[in-house]
């Protein structure tokens, strides 16, 4: 029987290439994001998918997509929490509070709405793994994040802390990982997008469904609680 993962942010960038990777290892793919579209085209490469377009903001939809989802496939052993996002007008002086709600509905309750939609069945089966992709923003702060994007992060990374401090004796274990830059779509969302040679530098987002893999696949009796990532 194959394994379930529910994965957010999974049209592009990370939650992508983690879904691609789980998919080579024979797991059943749940595949979140706000898009139809480029859902589909990461579940046309899968052999099991199901596409899932939501917004992790609505707290209700994110609460009854799980129980479809636990209702349909009964286990769901990984949750990656992969949906992020920022603004050009990151800034201080530029960051609307309009903005700054929007970044942390999406960064940080998206993730806690999911997280709690799944918990309590890998609670009942006595095992889980919920994978959170922060960034080096949520470690150190910097002018090129913008504070929204910072306090997100900060907040995504408490949030890994918290449920390994409640959760790790019933089996659970949280992960969270920092990278540092990543040639991804979010990058477009910079005030100066980088150029080609610059993106060439960076990690790909495969370094990091990588990091994923490891974390899900070593033994339960290993939790890997923080991985700080960056460009070689």
């Amino acid at each position: 029987m194959n394994k379930t993962a529910v994965i957010t942010g999974a049209g592009t960038g990370v939650g992508a290439a983690t879904a691609l990777a789980l998919g080579k290892e024979g797991w059943r793919v749940i595949l979140i994001g706000r898009r139809r579209e480029p859902l589909e085209a990461v579940a046309a490469q899968l052999n099991s998918a199901l596409v899932c377009p939501l917004d992790i903001g609505d707290a209700k939809a994110v609460a009854q997509l799980g129980r479809e989802i636990v209702a349909q496939f009964n286990h769901v052993e990984v949750l990656v929490n992969a949906a992020g996002t920022n603004i050009p007008r990151r800034t201080f002086e530029l960051l609307s509070m309009e903005d700054y709600h929007a970044m942390l509905q999406t960064n940080v309750n998206g993730a806690y709405y999911c997280t709690q939609a799944f918990l309590p069945g890998m609670r009942a089966r006595g095992s889980g793994t919920i994978v959170n992709i922060v960034s080096e923003a949520g470690k150190q702060a910097s002018s090129k994040a913008g504070p929204g994007y910072v306090v997100s992060k900060f907040a995504l990374a408490g949030l890994t802390q918290a449920i390994n401090a409640e959760e790790r004796e019933h089996g659970i274990r949280a992960c969270a990982i920092f990278p540092g830059d990543i040639d991804t779509p979010l990058l477009d969302q910079r005030p100066n997008p980088p150029n080609a040679a610059a993106r060439a530098r960076m990690m790909q987002s495969e370094d990091i469904a990588a990091c994923v893999l490891l974390a899900i696949n070593l033994p339960s009796r290993v939790v890997i609680e923080e991985m700080l990532v960056r460009p070689r």
